[in-house]
């Protein structure tokens, strides 16, 4: 009875789910995989790929992976605890020389550096660049001037901004910009390196200042030669000298002129047709340490200062003779670094804004109406509501851009000086000097790389987690 009953059951289910030996087994579907657990599965993936074609199709990649990922890692760490020669065991005295060389600490000082502002500072203007743009008409044709950087090597930035940084101003950008402001703002010097002669009326004061080698009076035309002056640096408007004439009314009168005549045949201390007046010389009355009166020369070199300057020393002060301003050294030790993370800087911006952009797109624009509608300010919005919704892609540009930091080599290799390269040093670089510079000890450069390594897991494994914790969402 129990065993018909069985049997009416069985004829009672589909034939898929008919009973095999008391156990319900379904059965295999026509053209498609076999169930998992039934023979015809064994040997196969989820997607139903035998495993032995797929390992096959994967073994050119895991080759490549394991010859230029795997054996350079493993190789690398064996090879650091070796000496320079790599035949005696050195323990680890190279990750000492990590932290006892002068030259691998400022690497690691620099490297901190670069991972603190570069990423910060490159990712705040990409942010700032994707929110603007979306309110201005010509939006696409600025996010694309300001992301055709990405498409120069860093070789290429390198020397753009080399020659950016120079020190001249003639040829340095940042230093004809700087330059120009502050001459806007701060008198530049008129002659720089002119002197008077022994045989000229005039003697050294200190600080860079010259004074006449007697008082003046009225009625006495003073005259005050100077020699020194190149001929780039007269003034385009000067005019030939003129003698001085007697002052009226008990003023001083006086001249001062580049004694020097073209081609020879000039007298000193004499004012000849060819020589030219210093305009814009300024001359100062002295009396007992006190500057009494002050005038500045014409075109043509005369001068007229008041009466009050009768029985007072002419000084020429040492502004007029001061080096004049050539801005500032970008590329010397102190700003070096700060140059090249510009440069850097000029370059990922533009990669930072496209990906924030891509972000903000696809934030829901209802909430933002919304948040405007309550009262919200644009900052508020911004703050608020913009940024918290964008964490997300902000974080995957910072650890995208902190990553590349570390191995930052290109820039500093080409921008910074031989002078300031040790100044500007970070891990790749020192890595590369050490492994095959003029003393390569591979032991050490190994070491750096080991070093280098264990700086990018943590970023690494940040990663791995925001995007499996991204998945699970």
């Amino acid at each position: 009875m129990t065993t018909a009953a069985a049997g009416g059951a069985d004829e009672a289910l589909p034939a898929d789910r008919q009973r095999s030996g008391g156990t319900s087994v379904p059965a295999p579907r026509k053209g498609g995989p076999a169930p998992s657990g039934s023979p015809g599965a064994r040997g196969r993936s989820v997607t139903g790929t035998r495993r032995l074609i797929a390992a096959l199709f994967l073994l050119p990649a895991l080759v490549l992976l394991g010859a230029l990922v795997v054996y350079p890692i493993v190789y690398s760490v064996y090879r650091s605890f070796f000496d320079q020669a790599g035949t005696g065991f050195a323990g680890i005295d190279n990750y000492k020389t990590l932290f006892s060389d002068d030259t691998i600490r400022t690497a690691v000082k620099n490297n901190a550096i670069w991972v603190v502002f570069a990423p910060t500072v490159a990712t705040a203007l990409g942010l700032i660049f994707a929110v603007l743009t979306e309110r201005v008409r010509w939006g696409t044709a600025f996010k694309l001037i300001v992301f055709m950087p990405m498409a120069i090597s860093m070789l290429a930035a390198g020397i753009i901004f080399r020659l950016v940084y120079d020190q001249a101003p003639e040829r340095g950008v940042a230093n004809a910009v700087w330059v120009g402001v502050h001459d806007t703002f701060a008198e530049s010097s008129g002659f720089p390196k002119a002197h008077p002669l022994p045989v000229h009326p005039l003697k050294a004061a200190g600080g860079g200042a010259f004074v006449t080698k007697t008082v003046v009076h009225a009625g006495q035309p003073v005259q005050l030669p100077l020699v020194g002056v190149l001929p780039a640096k007269m003034p385009g408007d000067a005019k030939p000298a003129k003698a001085p004439a007697a002052g009226a009314d008990g003023a001083v009168t006086g001249t001062a002129w580049l004694d020097f005549t073209k081609g020879g045949g000039g007298k000193p201390n004499v004012v000849d047709a060819k020589e030219l007046g210093l305009k814009g010389l300024k001359v100062e009355a002295v009396k007992d340490g006190e500057v009494v009166a002050t005038a500045k020369a014409a075109a043509d070199g005369t001068f007229t200062l008041p009466a009050s300057a009768d029985g007072a020393e002419l000084r020429l002060p040492a502004s007029n003779f001061k080096e004049p301003y050539n801005g500032v050294d970008w590329l010397g030790p102190t700003l070096v670094t700060p140059g090249i993370i510009g440069s850097y800087v000029w370059m990922w911006a533009g990669f930072a804004m496209v990906l924030i952009a891509a972000g903000l797109a696809g934030l829901p624009r209802e909430l933002l109406e919304a948040a405007r509608v309550d009262g919200a300010n644009e900052w508020q919005v911004f703050r608020r509501i913009t940024v918290p919704m964008l964490a997300p892609v902000l974080a995957v540009v910072l650890v995208t851009l902190m990553i590349n930091v570390l191995k930052v080599f290109d820039l500093v290799f080409i921008i910074a000086p031989g002078s300031s390269q040790d100044d500007a040093n970070v891990l790749a670089l020192q890595l590369y000097r050490s492994s095959f510079g003029t003393d390569a000890d591979l032991g050490v450069g190994s070491a750096i790389a080991v070093l280098l390594l264990l700086l990018v897991i943590p970023v690494m494994l940040f990663n791995i987690r925001r995007i499996r914790k991204e998945g699970r969402r």
